[in-house]
């Protein structure tokens, strides 16, 4: 496995644009990322994962210094998965400039959700995937459904610049007890690692109270939200949106279709995000 830190050294060990299947991560890597490379591997193609913790993509209050910077523990598990090059800059060989240039997605899929709640949040993801898919030129890329609106904000994103990158996703990775495997999960206590699981119970029972019509969206998001928030913890939003846009369903709509429970929620300190795909 060869590591790489500058995108001259990327681009002479990928001499062939669009020969490859990539990765993008922040690393303090867990079971879930190795999971995409895995299936990044299955595709008979070279595997690279990046490792760069996006400044602009982290608001002035939350976790930019302290996330955790993990590379040699990084690269030991990525080898056994099937990665053939980590690509791992720092910031300013991804950033030699301010970056005044920025990919802005379409506000109706970005600024709802968690970009309500982390105001360019998804300019930043945007803006670093678009940076990192020209350094890397790939032929696939795949992306955890853990992180559901990223997802479809850089699937979109991809698609309207006619990029030659199939967007890939992969299932979420989940422990034992159903928790949503996360880097930011080691930042939890052991008391609140044992209440974690409540995030996702939650979702669970509001995609069946949805699915099975006992009221209006907005009383059964009060009513998870409030169960939450009985437990200790603080949510930010608990809701039911289409699985193709995350548009939000209107009164006297018909509740067949592809639904998602999405939720977003604070344990302490730590912020968990989480979701549930069904269909009605």
């Amino acid at each position: 496995m060869l590591v790489v830190h500058t995108i001259a050294a990327l681009r002479a060990a990928l001499p062939v644009p669009g020969a490859c299947a990539f990765v993008p991560t922040m690393g303090n890597l867990h079971d879930g990322h190795l999971a995409l490379v895995r299936q990044a591997a299955s595709h008979g193609l070279p595997v690279v994962v990046s490792i760069f913790v996006n400044r602009l993509q982290f608001a002035p209050h939350e976790d930019f210094d302290r996330y955790p910077r993990t590379l040699e523990r990084d690269c030991a598990l990525l080898q056994p998965a099937g990665c053939d090059i980590v690509f791992a800059p720092d910031e300013h060989e991804l950033y030699p400039q301010p970056q005044s240039y920025k990919v802005l997605p379409d506000p109706a899929l970005a600024d709802v959700l968690e970009g309500h709640f982390r105001p360019g949040f998804f300019t930043g993801v945007s803006t670093v995937v678009m940076k990192l898919f020209n350094a890397v030129q790939p032929r696939i890329a795949l992306f955890g459904k853990k992180d559901y609106q990223q997802l479809l904000v850089i699937r979109r994103m991809t698609q309207q610049f006619a990029l030659p990158i199939v967007i890939e996703a992969a299932e979420t990775s989940r422990a034992d007890d159903g928790l949503a495997l996360s880097s930011r999960n080691g930042y939890l206590s052991s008391d609140e690692r044992a209440h974690a699981t409540e995030l996702a119970q939650a979702l669970r029972t509001l995609a069946e109270r949805f699915g099975d019509g006992v009221g209006p969206l907005d009383l059964l998001e009060r009513q998870a939200l409030d169960g939450l928030a009985t437990r200790g913890w603080q949510p930010d939003y608990l809701t039911v949106r289409r699985q193709r846009d995350l548009s939000s369903p209107r009164d006297g709509d018909e509740r067949e279709g592809a639904w998602v429970a999405l939720g977003a929620a604070r344990l302490g300190a730590t912020r968990l995000i989480d979701n549930i795909e069904f269909s009605v």
